[in-house]
């Protein structure tokens, strides 16, 4: 089985291919995945095919663990963000060629802690976010 740390690597060349090509890349992600920034009402299946080629998207960053980039839903401008883990695959429109992954295994979430308890433990044990930068005036 493949690493999960080889993911970020293997998105990128097939990603890279596909451009040199002139094939448009096309990223399958598993919507339900924690973390996963994406405008409602274009999945199927719980899954989201997105156009990730350079002119579709703009700003992309594939990152070892994440993946973001802006683009247009239906005339409006979204800004889309993927944890690595949640792509399950990414390949050439025009041709399907491409790779596919292993479906992600969902995360159940945390278990109450059994120690301690109350307030403090809530507010600890709170959804984490990812940093964002904001402008400062």
């Amino acid at each position: 089985m493949l690493p999960e740390s080889a993911k970020s690597y293997l998105l990128n060349a097939v990603y890279q291919w596909c451009v040199d090509q002139g094939h448009t890349p096309y990223i399958l992600v598993v919507v339900a995945y924690p973390g996963v920034s994406v405008p409602s009402g274009y999945e199927k299946d719980g899954r989201m095919i997105l156009d990730v080629s350079p002119r579709a998207c703009h700003s992309l960053r594939m990152a070892d663990d994440w993946i973001s980039f802006n683009a247009r839903f239906g005339g409006v401008a979204r800004t889309v963000d993927v944890p690595m883990a949640a792509v399950a695959a990414i390949y050439a429109a025009e041709t399907q060629e491409g790779m596919g992954f292993a479906d992600p295994e969902i995360p159940a979430a945390p278990p109450p802690s059994s120690a301690g308890g109350g307030a403090e433990n809530a507010e600890t044990s709170g959804k984490r976010e990812r940093p964002a930068l904001r402008v400062v005036k």
